[in-house]
């Protein structure tokens, strides 16, 4: 009779441990997505269909969940969570990558690419290959590449048709030397701020203006404030889809396959409700009354960033050849 209850209890836990093994196991797949947009914004609808259909395609042994709105922290702490690990996924803009990869910062040079298409054919070639290697090496696994369009002016004053007209305006920018540089060689006064602060700056004057895409200038109300937007198209950052690097080497070859199949389709998906999106959100602000106008003469703008290119490249050596093999590619 004692034989078989210490059979029993040696049955219940070697079940119990098989257990415990399995719920690990499951835990482990379970991946944690970073994402710094709201609901409904074309990378929020991509990825989530990419979570979507990783676990489907690898019958439940990966199942991502996306976090928006950047809830689990800003995107410099996502970036060295998802190095270590720490989260399992992220759609990150390159803009602040080049702490991490220097050469990421060329990204941040105005009118290096001439359109989005330019970018694209960059990103998905050769030259977007040797940046996804870089950044595999930094923990980092590229997947696929997103759009993120086109980065114009909008202020309150006037529209913005030579780079005297950005004379002496408090123009919020992204935190980093590069942007600053580049709005004072337009004349303007460059106002680092945390994106947040952008919209009671703009109606309080504290700020003249900023800098942004179509979909962004609309979802986040600023058009209510700045009445003139004005097509310099001058910042055309790339975005990626990556993965940790950690996680990424605990699938099997199968599931890589699968996680990188469906990156290729979340990102073909994105630069199409990118598009889609630009309409809406450029209609939408036509419709309150912003006034928005193409640059004719964009030769005025870049002649002024010679300087600033000149010296990115004394400060970066090698990056002249980078930044001219970007500029040939077709």
């Amino acid at each position: 009779m004692k034989t078989k209850t210490i059979r029993r209890q040696a049955l219940f836990a070697l079940t119990g441990a098989s257990l415990l093994a399995a719920s690990i196991s499951v835990q482990a797949d379970n991946w944690r997505g970073w994402n710094i947009h709201p609901d409904g914004y074309p990378n929020t609808v991509a990825l989530e269909a990419f979570a979507e259909a990783v676990k489907e395609q690898t019958e439940g042994r990966v199942n991502p969940r996306v976090y928006n709105n950047a809830v689990l922290g800003d995107q410099s702490d996502a970036i060295e969570q998802t190095r270590n690990g720490a989260l399992d996924f992220a759609n990150f803009n390159m803009g602040p990558m080049g702490p991490i990869v220097k050469e990421t910062n060329v990204f941040s040079l105005p009118f290096l690419f001439t359109d989005v298409d330019h970018m694209h054919t960059v990103m998905d070639g050769e030259i977007g290959q040797r940046f996804a290697d870089a950044l595999e090496e930094k923990g980092l696994v590229v997947l696929s590449w997103f759009d993120s369009g086109a980065r114009s002016i909008y202020n309150t004053k006037h529209p913005i048709n030579t780079p005297e007209d950005v004379q002496g305006l408090k123009i919020r920018v992204m935190n980093n030397d590069l942007y600053v540089e580049m709005m004072e060689a337009l004349g303007g006064n460059a106002t680092p701020m945390a994106y947040g602060e952008v919209y009671q700056s703009l109606t309080t004057g504290v700020l003249d203006g900023a800098e942004n895409n179509y979909p962004s200038f609309e979802s986040s109300n600023h058009y209510e404030a700045a009445e003139y937007y004005s097509l310099t198209e001058h910042l055309i950052i790339p975005e990626c889809l990556c993965v940790a690097k950690a996680s990424w080497e605990k699938l099997s070859e199968e599931d890589q396959e699968i996680v990188r199949e469906e990156a290729m389709k979340a990102s073909a998906m994105q630069r199409e409700l990118w598009v889609e999106s630009s309409e809406e959100s450029r209609q939408i602000i036509l419709d309150h009354g912003v006034e928005i106008n193409e640059v004719e003469d964009k030769a005025a703008f870049q002649a002024l960033m010679e300087p600033m290119y000149e010296n990115f490249i004394a400060n970066n050596p090698g990056t002249g050849e980078l930044i001219e093999e970007i500029r040939a590619a077709q």
